[in-house]
């Protein structure tokens, strides 16, 4: 097929592909909702724009991805310039003027001494990296790795053991000596240190977990950093999704004066919603000991071929600056000023249905419960591994208001997967106010017809597309 081939698919089409080349049962998954039924033709800023004319607020934000949001006009120019005077992609014997700066860039808006860079494709490649780099720093005389009990990390096999959330449901093979501590618990940190006397290598934690919509206090986070110091351990802070802005601040962490990771990861927004790019960020002693001398120094660049790719690069060059001189961090604030209180109100209208409302920034979730009592017998006959599954009343009833606030009122939203599953509204940092308001009143539209109907429809619209 050519390209032009591929723009002229309808959806049926699609689908059979998907069945026949992808994976089939993605597709009875993703028809569950509006959006996997229907074609994307274009997309710009907070918006989709569907083959069949309909006009789609995105409030996932690609999930991380589009703080810029879609297509945003200076990550094009930046991309476009590169393609039209034909500059080199691949460096691994030249010196790339993109990499250089891109890695300056980095190191001028991180505090302390966060100044050597690695560039990866994909944020569970600079998870990974980062405790390699950990692991290295103590010349490999130290076994263990410490993660939080609710974490996302990646899903490799090495990220995805340092995964600790609910999506592991199945157990593969991941790098050895992982233990696992209570997030936001300090007292279970340093039980876990001494448990293993000297042993620990590196301890890895997300400031704010943005798949459970929970975050770590400023005492817990100075109080992991005091404990590492004293015991030489590898902090890495994990802000692959809660950087650029998202939370309010560049980085979570940032907006604790003086509190400084040893290592830093991050991608997704990092990539301006158009390239596929990632970073760990080092302190000047961790890396130089790790990697600084002429028989290591090739010893983690030789771990991908796409390794700081020059329209990458240049792209996320872009990228940084867009979210620097546009202040994503006071329009992330400004949407929490409108977006906060408009889920409490609505959290207080419909107590039976939204228990808890949380989240920071341009990153907020309500948690669903309720529903009716039948779901309890749905879940028993649930077909596979889904009756098993003690989030599928939560989940069933979560799904159903994202797919009501899609079909009814043209808004894009998502649940998380681990956790308790909240559905997330985290809109890119160029959504309007008017976007915002309605967003909201969306949602208000949509509880208001009761959990039973709109769990109802939804599996009834699931049966017909059996059929």
């Amino acid at each position: 097929m050519s390209i032009e081939d591929a723009e002229a698919l309808d959806v049926g089409e699609v689908h059979r592909l998907y069945r026949r080349y992808v994976n089939k049962s993605q597709v009875g998954l993703m028809t569950s909702f509006g959006f996997g039924r229907e074609l994307v033709e274009r997309a710009e800023g907070a918006h989709i724009y569907q083959r069949d004319g309909r006009r789609i607020l995105d409030f996932t934000g690609g999930v991380g991805v589009l703080s810029h949001g879609h297509n945003h006009p200076r990550i094009l120019a930046a991309r476009q310039r590169f393609a039209e005077q034909q500059r080199m992609e691949v460096h691994k014997t030249y010196f790339s003027p993109y990499l250089a700066a891109l890695s300056h860039n980095l190191a001028t808006v991180l505090p302390g001494d966060l100044n050597m860079s690695f560039l990866p494709n994909s944020g569970a490649e600079a998870v990974e990296g980062a405790v390699k780099l950990a692991f290295k720093y103590h010349g490999g005389t130290r076994k263990t790795v410490l993660r939080a009990d609710i974490s996302f990390h990646g899903k490799l096999l090495g990220s995805g053991g340092l995964t600790a959330g609910s999506q592991n449901h199945f157990e593969f093979p991941t790098i050895p000596g992982i233990d696992t501590f209570v997030y936001d618990d300090l007292d279970s940190v340093a039980a876990l240190i001494e448990r293993h006397k000297g042993d620990v290598y590196a301890l890895l934690i997300e400031p704010f977990s943005a798949s459970t919509l929970r975050w770590c206090s400023e005492e817990f986070l100075r109080g992991v950093r005091e404990l590492c110091t004293r015991h030489d351990i590898v902090l890495i802070f994990d802000e692959i999704y809660t950087g650029w802005g998202k939370t309010g601040s560049l980085f979570y962490f940032m907006r604790y004066d003086g509190l400084v990771p040893d290592v830093l990861t991050t991608s997704k927004s990092f990539g301006g919603g158009k390239s596929s790019v990632s970073a760990y960020v080092a302190r000047d002693p961790i890396f130089r000991k790790a990697y600084d001398n002429m028989h290591d120094a090739l010893l983690q660049s030789t771990s991908t071929t796409y390794y700081g790719f020059g329209e990458e690069c240049a792209t996320a060059i872009e990228a940084i600056n867009v979210a620097v001189e546009d202040d994503f961090p006071a329009r992330a604030r400004a949407i929490e000023a409108q977006l906060e209180p408009g889920l409490r109100r609505i959290a207080a209208q419909y107590p039976h249905a939204i228990s808890e409302v949380a989240g920071a920034g341009a990153l907020w979730g309500i948690f669903i419960d309720g529903g009716p009592k039948v779901l309890d017998l749905i879940a028993r006959m649930a077909p596979g591994g889904l009756a098993k599954d003690p989030r599928f009343r939560a989940k069933l009833v979560t799904s159903a208001v994202v797919n009501a606030l899609y079909r009814d009122h043209d808004v894009y939203a998502y649940y998380t997967l681990n956790g308790l599953n909240p559905l997330v509204f985290g809109p890119p940092l160029v959504a309007s106010s008017d976007d915002v308001d309605h967003a909201l009143a969306a949602l208000d539209a949509v509880l208001a017809q009761g959990l039973t109907k709109l769990v109802t429809r939804l599996l009834a619209e699931k049966v017909s597309t059996l059929w």
